[in-house]
């Protein structure tokens, strides 16, 4: 029997891909003032309007997902005796991959065979969803679940995610800037670059003057950083602005002979934290040092 490939909503990826791939998910759920909404990768979400209501200043809040959660998205697979591989949203972005591990020891309680691997990918929103693309790929070449997990381990610090907003008080609002940071920073139009550094945290690194500098730098340094790009699926990731996401795409094919280059909105949890016009870049290079 194959195994199941399980992740969550944060990794963004499109529903048609998912089903494809019969890739189980567990969802987060946002709260848009006092209204709970489930992400759901956009089967039942409508994210377009989720988007213009953070366009609108509406202020959304997300929570981790809860052991009990967990546990009853593994119990059934433990219970038929298949394996499972989940691919888990960073550690150092929520709780949910340390509820997922005592979700496992409740099941080892109760159940003498218990088969999940837990790997905390240390990447978020489509960098996530980026390594459970790769990791369906190899599933569906008849590769072991060992197999595919020493992959992901592997190759994930590998991982380069470049990231620039266009709203600074969604970055205020999450503690990764002072409020007259983000005042000033809107009065000059700056614009923040950011990564995901080796512990899978969220870093502003650098920032530039104007929307168009910004979208420039995510492309340089992912030119300057990428590896084997014959052989590569880029992803673009935004919220909100597909219209720039396929500027950015296509100055990418235009730079990179790259294999392929996929434009994906981010989903709602995400986009809750980043707001409306980010933008993202996703690809393999060099070890994360930072």
């Amino acid at each position: 029997m194959s195994f199941q490939l399980i992740t969550d909503s944060c990794s963004d990826l499109p529903v048609s891909f998912v089903e494809e791939h019969q890739i189980a998910i567990i969802s987060m759920t946002i709260q848009l003032e006092g209204e709970e909404l489930v992400d759901d990768l956009g089967k039942t979400f409508d994210k377009d309007a989720f988007f213009q209501d953070l366009k609108n200043g509406k202020i959304a809040t997300t929570s981790q997902i809860n052991i009990g959660t967990y546990y009853e998205m593994f119990k059934p697979f433990v219970e038929k005796q298949q394996d499972v591989l989940y691919l888990a949203f960073s550690s150092a972005l929520s709780g949910s991959y340390n509820n997922a591990l005592a979700a496992v020891e409740m099941l080892k309680e109760e159940f003498q065979t218990v088969n999940i691997t837990v790997i905390d990918t240390k990447a978020a929103c489509l960098g996530e969803g980026l390594l459970v693309y790769q990791a369906a790929l190899l599933k569906e070449q008849g590769k072991s679940l060992a197999e595919v997990a020493s992959w992901v381990e592997e190759n994930k610090m590998n991982l380069h995610s470049w990231v620039t907003v266009d709203d600074l008080k969604h970055l205020e609002r999450g503690g990764r800037i002072s409020s007259v940071a983000a005042t000033m920073g809107s009065l000059l139009n700056v614009k923040p670059i950011i990564i995901v550094n080796k512990a899978g945290g969220l870093v502003p690194i650098s920032k530039v003057r104007g929307r168009k500098r910004s979208l420039n730098y995510l492309i340089d340094k992912t030119v300057e950083g990428i590896q084997n790009p014959t052989e590569q699926t880029i992803l673009v990731g935004h919220v909100g602005v597909p219209e720039e996401a396929e500027q950015v795409k296509l100055e990418l094919v235009n730079r990179l002979n790259v294999k392929e280059v996929l434009v994906y909105s981010f989903g709602p949890t995400i986009a809750s934290h980043t707001g409306f016009g980010s933008v993202a870049i996703f690809s393999f290079g060099s070890k994360r040092v930072e």
